[in-house]
């Protein structure tokens, strides 16, 4: 019995193409105590086609206080930017936030960022596909407290307005000490 060329190349590809994929699958583990440097990072990753999968800020075994990113790669992902807004003024980051979106940007992920130089910070990590230009059709509220009493009401204040929570940290600000920050986002 003769095996036929074609037959044997749709044999192989039927085997092969699932292992070929699997294997350009896969995890990236970021981790660095510098917001400049993981935003780089994040991009680097992300032209490689890693998306954003979680985020943490503690400390690890080995590096001290940093924030730790893990990413996932898919075969044939468009490839992904980001933006990583780090600010101890929570007055400023809903506007950091807002440009964000209008630029494309949507919300992925948020922690706090202890730095060695900056404090510890709120981080919001933003993302797009790569190349993709114009307003992502999301608009932004954070709100900030240190009471969580004040929160459950400032958050039914904002849910009546269509308002749905994305995100909640407890970070020290500049101007409230310890706060529990909510971000929430809702379609225009």
């Amino acid at each position: 019995m003769s095996i036929r060329p074609r037959s044997l190349a749709a044999a192989l590809a039927v085997v092969l193409l699932p292992a070929i994929a699997s294997a350009q699958a896969g995890y990236k583990v970021l981790a660095t105590s510098r917001t400049a440097t993981m935003e780089k990072e994040l991009n680097e990753a992300g032209k490689s086609g890693f998306r954003f999968g979680a985020v943490m800020g503690g400390e690890t075994a080995m590096g001290g206080k940093e924030v730790v990113v893990v990413m996932a790669r898919a075969a044939g992902s468009p490839g992904y930017q980001y933006r990583l807004l780090a600010t101890s003024k929570t007055s400023t980051m809903r506007k950091e936030l807002q440009d964000a979106a209008e630029a494309g940007y949507v919300y992925v992920g948020q922690t706090v960022f202890e730095s060695m130089f900056g404090g510890r910070e709120v981080v919001c990590i933003l993302e797009r596909e790569a190349g993709q230009r114009g307003d992502s059709g999301w608009e932004y509220e954070l709100l900030a407290t240190n009471r969580t009493s004040t929160m459950e009401k400032e958050l039914a204040g904002v849910a009546d307005r269509g308002y749905e929570i994305v995100g909640l940290t407890v970070g020290q600000t500049a101007v409230g000490g310890n706060e529990l920050v909510t971000i929430l986002r809702r379609k225009r």
